[in-house]
């Protein structure tokens, strides 16, 4: 599988904007702690990929085996613990309507087809390098 990269830039005093593929998203701190408050906090957008990844192969799941989904929601909680803080654990529920009786199956193959399930599940191995520009 080929590698994703995204691509950041420092926006304004305390945010970054990522680049990736021709979508942006700004990231930032909120105001009490030291931010404007102009995007979501990189731990947020962290639970909001989690969503993202798994919603998108939920729906190809549904459509690849032509099930109506309806109305869908992911809810996700991020337990943080620890100094500097983790995520020691993240839960997520799947409410859907009650008429598709496929849905914990649906469910089930989402969780298995997400890359950042997946890879959070596994761990990673993590490097940061520096470059003088």
């Amino acid at each position: 599988m080929p590698d994703i990269t995204v691509s950041l830039t420092r926006s304004g005093d305390t945010a970054s904007v990522a680049q990736i593929r021709e979508h942006q998203i700004i990231m930032d701190r909120p105001t009490e702690k030291g931010g404007e408050n102009a995007g979501p906090m990189g731990g947020e957008a962290l639970l909001a990929a989690l969503g993202g990844c798994f919603m998108s192969n939920l729906v190809a799941a549904a459509q690849a085996r032509d099930v109506e989904l309806g109305d869908i929601d992911v809810s996700i909680t991020g337990t943080l613990a620890g100094t500097p803080p983790v995520y020691e654990r993240i839960a997520m529920t799947v409410t859907g309507a009650a008429s598709v009786e496929s849905l914990p199956k649906l469910v089930t193959m989402a969780e298995r087809g997400c890359i950042v399930a997946n890879t959070l599940k596994a761990g990673l191995t993590l490097t940061v390098e520096t470059h003088q520009s």
